[in-house]
């Protein structure tokens, strides 16, 4: 039907590519028009172009004219004329779209046009990539194009000083990778004065491997922290309980969601192991979280695959590119966790600062586009979340790659001595390979088999990324074999060395599927380039991780019956077929997760703003006494309401409202019980209020107009600060034990986003009471200076007896007695309580 419909009307990215083919014709119009001027000529339309922007001309008037001034820039700075398809991906990227162009189509050159269009408005455009080498790379080579024609252009890499930051950002164009303008972000929300921000109004984005950034590190939020000191005891005694564990007796491990869960005689041995009664006690919620998180480090988390120990140190590897991520740590004790299981000295745990997602964080752009060679497998996605609609963009010269059927191997060892004897074979007859590898563990067993076979070879993983751009530079040239984890080089053409193209081209063997079908293309796409030959071959084995998780069963058994040995694959288009069901299946799962993800995120997303937004109030006025006076307003309105809500007058308590005021707002005397007897409540509020605005008078004569504004700006930055950092943690916690919600058949996000809500409004009212407090009873100082947020969560990390009362309120089953496992659950279920509550 879907393929009916498309021949009688065409499909969407056909009438695309057909619009925007016309637009490019008339690029290719110009052409002789811009090659008669002088480059001073082309220099001067960058101006003409600003000009005519200022007057009210729309971009899109000027995108014809625009895109061939850059074209005509780049044949005379870069000796580069873009393509036909170079200038549609560039009009994609203006609309907002993500152009999909293949490994080797030049989407560098092609995101010049829109980039130099949007530059014309003098708002900023940013050009984000995932690494600093790439960004360095392209912000020397295409900065020589913009300078040429008039633009400024910036390079925003980790360890610039804020100044330097500040110029950068200032920049027409400016070029960085995704988590530095994040935490840029982060960072901006956090200073003390307005001069020390770096960022302008976020405007315009540009992102490098589209799909990298915004689909594989989407559920990975950006985390500014500081240190929580918490005893490394529990870690470690958790750790030696865990180790005398066995599977399937004591816990069990589903692959498929990779849960691990205690079993009832794994809980028992920890009830004698920790001499206690009952694991499930509310004293014991510590604990139990403790155990989970080691269960955790042992099960599911392996050395040199998520992550390597090096120096000493737990670093993490980065699932999708195999780079090592140097100071990132995972959360909630799981870092810690994994110390303690290699025996190393286990770190502080870290409190939550500031946090963002990369949705949340590429949302605020006003406009967003983004390339990449493989993102039509995740329309979807970008279509729901980001709204941006992918366009396929055609190769300027046909693909001549061989991509061949995957080979299915019985065991591991069949499949590793069959990618080695082909590596061999292609090496004598001159050929490159690139290996491509899921684990850093898989790249060191090719490596050593190599090794055994005397074929040299290169290996790129999280061990070795240093050289990375120098090791995939040199993968095509005669003979070479590179073994890579994942995408390793991504956004560094591979080119041919003299003498391949006649052997062959460049020729790609992966080692296994990975879970999502776009790692397996950009893997194919290294091959192949601008019209070269080349091949791509999946090796697999039945044993492989997404082959187990997927009914390799079946298979293994078929090769058993048909009396296959280890050296006899299966190669067949419906075993490649299913592998790329299953890969749609889990790439399901991690849409759905990721969308969970920003459905929670965007309850602390509209909260950030709202705090946000306040701050930079607070730090762009000369004058807060407004604003207090409106916060002093709902603190008094709030305390006169709850003293005389009963209808009956003579039941209100004015002594109550005059000692609230004593200790908070004003002297004693100032107002006594007999000023607020035989008054509304309206008139109390009106009483209360003249006598603060009197007392705020007051401390203003004290102080120079200067003190006073500054020692406002102190209070409430150093209010605003501590409650959201206090609030961020909360959330944290709630967010961790929502899902126990769902047992009592209450959705766990609406529950989220209700408790949220509730808490934010809390938060808001501490701040109110607080600024109110110190405001009208705080000693001023005349040298007052503004607090880092920093010492602000040194100083509340361990909560107050009275926090502590409020956090317990939000467990969703407050357990009052000791309850027995097999006893009925006190929540009024039916079931029994390990069954229920007590899971």
């Amino acid at each position: 039907m879907l393929g009916t419909l498309k021949k009688i009307f065409g499909d969407d990215n056909t009438r695309q590519l057909k619009r925007l083919g016309k637009i490019a014709e008339q690029i290719d119009a110009l052409e002789s028009d811009m090659e008669q001027l002088s480059d001073d000529g082309l220099r001067e339309k960058t101006n003409e172009f600003k000009q005519r922007y200022e007057k009210g001309e729309k971009l899109d008037d000027m995108l014809v004219e625009a895109f061939a001034v850059v074209r005509e820039g780049s044949k005379r700075v870069l000796n580069m004329r873009p393509f036909t398809v170079q200038l549609i991906g560039g009009n994609a990227l203006h609309e907002g779209n993500i152009a999909e162009m293949k490994t080797g189509e030049g989407k560098t050159l092609a995101s010049t046009m829109p980039a130099y269009l949007n530059a014309i408005t003098g708002k900023g455009v940013h050009i984000i990539t995932v690494n600093d080498y790439l960004a360095s790379r392209d912000a020397t080579e295409m900065g020589e194009l913009y300078k040429f024609l008039g633009l400024t252009v910036g390079l925003n890499t980790n360890g610039l000083s804020k100044d330097e930051k500040r110029e950068a950002y200032a920049a027409d164009i400016t070029y960085g990778t995704n988590n530095e303008f994040g935490f840029d972000y982060l960072r901006d929300n956090m200073v003390l004065y307005k001069e020390q921000m770096v960022q302008r109004p976020l405007h315009f984005a540009i992102i490098d491997e589209v799909d990298s950034i915004l689909i594989d590190e989407a559920r990975t939020p950006l985390i500014i922290s500081g240190t929580a000191s918490k005893s490394a005891d529990l870690y470690q005694s958790a750790n030696s309980f865990v180790r005398l564990l066995s599977s399937e007796e004591d816990f069990t491990y589903d692959e498929k969601t990779k849960n691990v869960q205690l079993t009832e005689e794994g809980i028992n041995k920890a009830e004698k192991f920790f001499k206690i009664e009952n694991l499930f006690d509310l004293s014991n919620v510590s604990l139990i979280h403790h155990i989970n998180q080691s269960l955790k480090a042992h099960v599911t988390m392996h050395r040199d695959t998520d992550y390597v120990v090096d120096e000493g140190e737990v670093v993490i590897v980065d699932q999708f590119t195999g780079r090592l991520m140097k100071g990132r740590r995972y959360s909630d004790g799981l870092h810690q966790s994994i110390e303690a299981k290699e025996g190393l000295q286990i770190q502080n745990e870290s409190m939550t600062l500031a946090s963002i997602t990369f949705q949340n964080l590429f949302r605020m752009y006003e406009k967003l586009s983004g390339m990449t060679g493989t993102a039509k497998t995740e329309e979807e996605e970008f279509m729901n979340i980001y709204n941006m609609r992918v366009v396929m963009i055609p190769t300027n010269k046909p693909i001549v790659r061989d991509d061949k059927a995957d080979l299915v191997y019985k065991t591991m060892d069949g499949k590793f001595k069959a990618v080695v004897e082909d590596i061999k074979e292609r090496y004598q007859n001159g050929q490159p390979v690139l290996v491509g590898t899921v684990a850093v563990e898989t790249s060191e067993i090719i490596s050593r088999y190599l090794t055994k076979a005397k074929v040299p070879h290169n290996v790129l993983n999280a061990k070795n990324h240093f050289r990375e751009a120098e090791i995939i530079e040199n993968a095509g040239q005669k003979s070479a074999v590179t073994i890579a984890t994942n995408m390793a080089g991504r956004g560094t053409d591979i080119k041919l060395g003299e003498g391949v193209i006649e052997a062959g081209g460049l020729a790609v063997i992966g080692t296994e599927r990975h879970e999502s079908r776009r790692i397996d293309n950009q893997l194919r796409g290294r091959s192949g380039r601008q019209g070269d030959p080349g091949m791509s071959q999946f090796y697999l084995a039945t044993d492989d991780e997404l082959m187990r998780r997927f009914a390799s069963d079946n298979m293994r058994g078929m090769m058993e019956r048909l009396g296959m040995d280890d050296s006899q694959p299966i190669e067949s288009k419906m075993i490649s077929r299913a592998v790329e069901s299953a890969q749609k299946r889990v790439e399901g799962n991690n849409f759905d997760a990721r969308k969970t993800v920003l459905s929670y995120d965007d309850v602390l997303r509209q909260q950030r703003e709202v705090i946000y937004k306040q701050r930079y109030e607070v730090l762009t006025s000369d004058n807060l006494r407004e604003i207090i006076e409106q916060m002093i307003e709902r603190t008094v309105v709030e305390t006169v309401q709850v003293h005389t809500a009963d209808e009956e007058d003579e039941n209100w308590d004015h002594a109550a409202i005059v000692e609230y005021l004593r200790a908070n707002l004003l002297d004693e005397g100032d107002i006594t019980v007999s000023d607020l007897k035989g008054k509304e409540p309206e008139e109390m509020q009106e009483l209360i209020l003249e006598k603060v605005k009197m007392r705020y008078d007051e401390k203003e004569e004290e102080l120079s107009e200067e003190q006073m504004r500054e020692f406002e700006k102190v209070i409430l930055l150093r209010s605003v600060d501590q409650k959201w950092m206090d609030h961020i943690d909360q959330m944290d916690q709630l967010r961790q034990g929502i899902h126990l919600r769902a047992y009592g058949q209450n959705d766990p996000l609406r529950e989220y986003q209700f408790e949220g809500f509730s808490m934010f409004e809390k938060m808001v009212k501490t701040i109110d009471e607080e600024v109110a407090r110190y405001v009208m009873k705080a000693q001023i100082r005349s040298n007052l200076q503004r607090e880092e947020v920093a010492q602000g969560a040194k100083a509340v990390s361990s909560s107050s007896g009275e926090e502590s009362k409020e956090s317990k309120k939000k467990s969703p089953y407050v357990k009052k007695d000791t309850v027995g496992r097999n006893d009925p659950c006190p929540c009024g279920s039916g079931k029994k309580y390990k069954n229920c509550h007590g899971k």
